[in-house]
């Protein structure tokens, strides 16, 4: 909680630090308009990343998949808009790692084996249960097949 409080209190400092060396560099009002452009764009990805998720996620439910990928790349790209949003240099460049296809690739393979590595531990203290298999790194559907009797 502390370490938290601290990233509170340091990144606005940090954000104005930047702000002021930027502003030297290239001007004040050059710099205030990367900045307000930033947001503008920001606000525009934050709208077109909520309904382009909607859409594949339902799509993703019409084939009978589970939608967690396209969830996460949406949440990935809301996380991008509104780092963008942020008024500052700092929060821009890590919107803009947010929204970079290959960084959102490796933050879902990231996410998905500490997901397995848990599973994985949790299931070395539970009594006659089989270790988890190795996280797929491609998606494939699970197709049970069967047969069903209507019965009125």
């Amino acid at each position: 909680m502390r370490a938290f409080l601290f990233l509170l209190i340091l990144f606005p400092v940090l954000e104005l630090f930047v702000f002021v060396q930027v502003s030297a560099a290239i001007g004040f009002f050059p710099a205030l308009i990367l900045i307000i452009a930033g947001s503008a764009l920001g606000a525009l990805i934050m709208r077109l990343a909520g309904l382009a998720t909607a859409l594949s996620a339902r799509e993703s439910l019409q084939r009978g998949e589970a939608p967690g990928a396209q969830m996460l790349n949406g949440l990935m790209l809301a996380l991008g808009g509104g780092l963008l949003l942020v008024p500052g240099f700092i929060s821009d460049v890590l919107g803009l790692l947010c929204l970079l296809p290959f960084t959102r690739r490796w933050v879902a393979r990231t996410l998905q084996d500490k997901a397995y590595e848990q599973a994985r531990r949790q299931r070395a203290f539970a009594d006659g249960q089989p270790e988890a298999p190795e996280p797929p790194h491609r998606h494939r559907p699970e197709v049970i097949e069967g047969e069903y009797e209507r019965r009125d």
